[in-house]
């Protein structure tokens, strides 16, 4: 599904990445694992779009993204591609409702197709009774799982999420972790997953084990 194709970066002087290839499966659950400064992270943006490599190419089911422009590279991103990073980044001022419906608002739904989506989400993540909620009101959890819902509201092909249990407790912790295989299972999105808990990656179907910007070993199981 996702062909990545000796990625290099570099920020000023510094060698992010230093000729990464990667491929992934559909429906596979990916796990990135190394120490600070192993590159996971600029990997991880390069492979949401969110930055782009000095050279290399990623592609998703054939289509090399960084030689779409612009505005169709956005497009290919809100459509494909699901974000969930350690600090949930919800907007404050936005009903927990909201959050999760506005991905799908920016690709074009309406406002009812996108809130039947959302709502569907909230009430499968077990967050039906707090959809009126702002974030400020629920709890480290709560707000988590929200954001998983609002990767997932537009249906992308692949989650990617970056330390997305790191600011969690050791029971929403596990419990996170066991609702993306549930994901998985259910709507058969692929996720790549950049983590230092080795709890979640040894349940991932592949470890990737980074250091100064290589991929030093990958572990199938």
């Amino acid at each position: 599904m996702i062909e990545i194709n000796d990625i290099h970066k570099k920020f000023d002087k510094l060698e992010v990445l230093k000729g990464v290839s990667l491929s992934v499966s559909d429906g596979e659950i990916l796990s990135i694992i190394g120490p600070s400064g192993a590159g996971k992270t600029t990997l991880l943006q390069i492979m949401g779009s969110l930055d782009r490599p000095d050279t290399g190419s990623v592609t998703y089911d054939g289509t090399d993204i960084f030689r779409l422009s612009d505005k169709r590279l956005a497009g290919f991103r809100n459509k494909n591609i699901g974000f969930v990073f350690q600090f949930h980044q919800l907007l404050a001022e936005f009903t927990l409702l909201e959050n999760v419906a506005l991905p799908a608002l920016i690709s074009g739904a309406s406002r009812t197709e996108a809130n039947e989506r959302a709502r569907e989400l909230i009430d499968y993540l077990g967050l039906g009774a707090r959809t009126d909620h702002r974030p400020a009101e629920l709890s480290g959890g709560e707000r988590q799982r929200a954001a998983v819902a609002r990767a997932l509201v537009n249906r992308p092909k692949v989650v990617l999420a970056d330390e997305p249990s790191g600011s969690l407790d050791s029971h929403n912790r596990t419990e996170l972790h066991r609702l993306f295989f549930d994901l998985r299972d259910r709507f058969s999105q692929t996720f790549v997953i950049v983590t230092h808990d080795e709890n979640l990656a040894r349940q991932a179907d592949r470890t990737i084990m980074m250091r100064d910007g290589q991929i030093t070993e990958i572990i199938d199981r």
